[in-house]
């Protein structure tokens, strides 16, 4: 079977959502399949690379645009060329993993059919993230459209300056309402959790007899050894991904006078000496963008990785790690996650936005022995492993090419 994948970015680029669509690609390509990926072309990258069944073409596509859902949308001159006929025409089904939904028409048209792979809130939320800012909750509209007071606040909390947001203003509010109806021509649709089908059917039933649930692969991770005491967060300095909650967490256990606890925090990048000042004090080791190298060496160090998520994350990579890994997890009771860690005991849910009940699961984790720590991390690692596997993912997806030809 022939599959093109249409995917903007692909790993190492990205984040979650592309280093899915890699391995969906390595493990396909390594179960027969002939697979072709078109993405985008960063300096230093070979226009064509061939690894046995996989191959990918990479393409200027996105230039010096920072909205890489808009920019791959408006290429039509890419869309519409001899190119990506010929590959269109060549495959047996056309995955589209992430934004190129202005591909799903002409492919329509040709005859093929489409899987579309959510890996956000992309059909009934222009900004994919279903997460109102204004008022610091899931969203609660019941239209598909974000207001634009909803879309500055997004923006501005992400720092971007006035002519991005601007042009983010017009684009979600305006072309963002088109978005669904891409959507709704692909002939399948993959969720990646229980929880994001049940939101996205609650907003948009007419998508439900389209969906399917397949959870996404899983990383080769081997279980870390545990040398530290310290703590993991990964998130950056992201609101969605719960930075604030932590930052009020450990500034309520600095008043409280509880002991100062380490946390190893990656993508930050440069901070003023004052912010950096700030949160050394509360604890944070301030790390950019790190290679598996240096990310394995940082994870010996930690006892448990903090997961203080605000928006409903389908089905968050770095909790799929922690537990891989035989980490202690704590983490907000939102979106995939609960689903995620079922039956593990190693792990401490709270409420998302609960600074409070963060820091006392942080504090009760941080008392524990390191033995009993790395036992529960242990006990994770094997529940999880028994729940979840690449073999049913790569069936699932399969069994769904299958009933579209």
């Amino acid at each position: 079977m022939n599959v093109l994948f249409l995917s903007e970015l692909f790993y190492p680029h990205g984040g979650g959502a592309e280093y899915a669509t890699f391995l969906y690609a390595e493990l396909l390509s390594q179960a027969g399949f002939n697979i072709t990926v078109v993405t985008n072309k960063f300096d230093g990258e070979p226009e064509v690379s061939r690894h046995g069944k996989l191959t990918i073409y990479r393409l200027p596509l996105l230039g010096k645009s920072g909205s890489v859902k808009y920019a791959i949308l408006k290429r039509f001159e890419v869309l519409f060329s001899s190119f990506m006929r010929k590959m269109m025409k060549w495959a047996d089904v056309i995955y589209v993993p992430r934004f190129w939904f202005s591909a799903i028409p002409l492919a329509k048209a040709l005859g093929k059919p489409i899987i579309t792979h959510l890996h956000d809130y992309i059909p009934i939320c222009p900004l994919a993230i279903l997460y109102d800012e204004t008022k610091a909750k899931t969203c609660d509209c019941r239209s598909i459209i974000c207001s634009p007071r909803c879309i500055y606040a997004y923006e501005k909390t992400h720092d971007r300056n006035f002519q991005e947001t601007l042009t983010s203003v017009v684009l979600n509010s305006g072309v963002g309402r088109y978005l669904p109806k891409f959507v709704e021509l692909s002939d399948a649709i993959i969720c990646v959790s229980k929880s994001q089908k049940s939101i996205v059917v609650e907003k948009e039933p007419s998508l439900h007899k389209k969906l399917h649930i397949i959870y996404n692969p899983l990383p080769r991770l081997a279980l870390s050894e545990m040398k530290g005491d310290d703590f993991g967060y990964f998130g950056g300095p992201d609101v969605l991904k719960g930075f604030r909650v932590l930052y009020q967490a450990l500034s309520h256990l600095n008043r409280t006078g509880s002991r100062l606890m380490r946390i190893h925090s990656t993508k930050f990048q440069a901070h003023s000496e004052q912010v950096a000042r700030t949160l050394s004090r509360l604890g944070f080791l301030l790390y950019n963008k790190l290679d598996k190298s240096e990310l394995d060496k940082v994870y010996e160090n930690i006892r448990a990785v903090v997961v203080p998520s605000v928006w409903h994350e389908p089905w968050p990579y770095v909790v799929v790690e922690a537990l891989v890994q035989g980490r202690f997890v704590i983490a907000s009771r939102v979106g995939g996650i609960p689903e995620q860690v079922e039956g593990c005991k190693g792990v401490m849910l709270f409420e998302a936005g609960d600074y409070n009940k963060l820091a006392d699961s942080m504090e009760f984790v941080a008392g524990l022995d390191r033995e009993k720590i790395a036992d529960y991390g242990f006990q994770n690692r094997e529940t999880f492993l028994r729940r979840f596997d690449n073999e049913s993912s790569i069936k699932g997806f399969i069994s769904v090419c299958e009933h579209l030809i």
